[in-house]
């Protein structure tokens, strides 16, 4: 009886200690993540052309507020909403609304439909974009696959997971990726063109990285970029107004 009760008692502690791992292990997964640098922080002030709040959402709306377009955008794995404000501001300097959720663990494969409460949230919005960085462009993939109220689709250095299939949607296509990105598989890029509409639009940016799209410092395993990060934001901000100013035709 007694070596009953050793057994029981030793796996008991084998038990609290494999637990109390997996604790240790989720809180520092949980609190490891890439901050917004200087760029993007001086980006999250408001100015004569954008007004930014930063409450459950990182919103960036332009004060001529001529346009009733909005565009969602997911950050990318592990990567702080605020370090996507360059691109933002950019975009809302040309009359449009870019929102930014604060995703569960800053992942958005932990709330991949986090586009419907924002959605909801804003009923001045009549036309929507999607998109995301890397791993955000994969749920803002699969999203847009789903929901026939979103317009367009913005994926950077990113493409559509395995299951989802975009070949016969009626949604607008555009795909960046960088010369100089290490991170994201350029391979997997291009060969996401079978399950997209023919009407694709891909874009390389020549000398850029993947970190450059937005400002979080430099990610583990990306090249070297060759162009600022201000020079590779422009050109990115400069395609995804050019596929919004589209959807206006």
């Amino acid at each position: 009886m007694k070596q009953k009760r050793t057994w029981k008692f030793k796996l008991f502690v084998g038990l609290a200690i494999f637990l109390l791992m997996i604790a240790v292990g989720f809180v520092i997964f949980a609190s490891s993540y890439y901050s917004a640098q200087s760029y993007a922080e001086e980006n999250l002030q408001s100015d004569s052309d954008v007004i930014v709040e930063n409450g459950k959402e990182l919103v960036f709306k332009s004060t001529a507020n001529k346009n009733n377009i909005g565009l969602i955008f997911y950050q990318g794995a592990k990567v702080e909403a605020e370090a996507y404000a360059p691109l933002a501001k950019e975009i809302a300097k040309q009359g449009y609304t870019v929102i930014i959720p604060h995703l569960p663990l800053k992942m958005a494969i932990f709330s991949p439909d986090q586009a419907d409460k924002i959605i909801r949230n804003h009923p001045e919005i009549d036309t929507w974009l999607i998109g995301g960085h890397s791993l955000g462009g994969v749920t803002a993939s699969d999203y847009a696959s789903r929901h026939e109220k979103i317009s367009a689709l913005v994926l950077l250095a990113s493409y559509p997971g395995s299951h989802t299939d975009l070949s016969e949607a009626t949604v607008d296509i555009l795909s960046i990726w960088a010369s100089q990105d290490e991170v994201a598989d350029a391979k997997a890029i291009q060969e996401a063109k079978s399950s997209m509409p023919s009407d694709a639009k891909f874009i390389e940016i020549e000398g850029g990285n993947h970190a450059g799209f937005g400002d979080y410092g430099k990610q583990k395993g990306d090249g070297e970029a060759t162009i600022s990060n201000e020079e590779q934001i422009m050109q990115t901000s400069a395609a995804i107004v050019e596929l919004i100013e589209g959807l206006k035709k």
